[in-house]
């Protein structure tokens, strides 16, 4: 059974192309703003969640406090995904529980190796 990534991003594109790279090795969900993406998480759990951070309805700060004071999202491996490259940023989604933080126009093999370590941590790697 794949691994669910669940995309969340207000860009159709970012989706689409998240989407695109991501589906052939894992289950990937796209949805487009916080507010959905919390009431999708009430029935389901994704073992990884790529966010944005400037979405309109409810931004990507606020979406990921929300995913970490739930029970069950608790210790789900989050990504943050921004056009904005600065460490104040990066720090800011250290502290609200994010594990890694991704830049756009991001590569994807970045991506890639980012999805593959939160999904497969080192210590539970076989292949190392």
């Amino acid at each position: 059974m794949k691994k669910k990534i669940l995309v969340v991003d207000d860009e159709i594109s970012i989706c689409l192309l998240l989407e695109n790279f991501l589906s052939q090795d894992y289950d990937v969900v796209t949805i487009n703003d916080g507010e959905e993406a919390l009431e999708w998480l009430e029935g389901n759990l994704p073992d990884l969640i790529i966010s944005d951070i400037q979405m309109s309805k409810m931004d990507g700060y606020t979406f990921l406090a929300k995913v970490r004071e739930r029970g069950f999202t608790k210790h789900t491996p989050f990504v943050m995904l921004s056009a904005k490259s600065e460490s104040k940023e990066r720090i800011k989604c250290y502290k609200l529980g994010a594990q890694d933080y991704l830049t756009k126009p991001f590569n994807p093999e970045e991506l890639e190796e980012l999805v593959k370590k939160n999904l497969f941590p080192i210590h539970f790697s076989l292949a190392w």
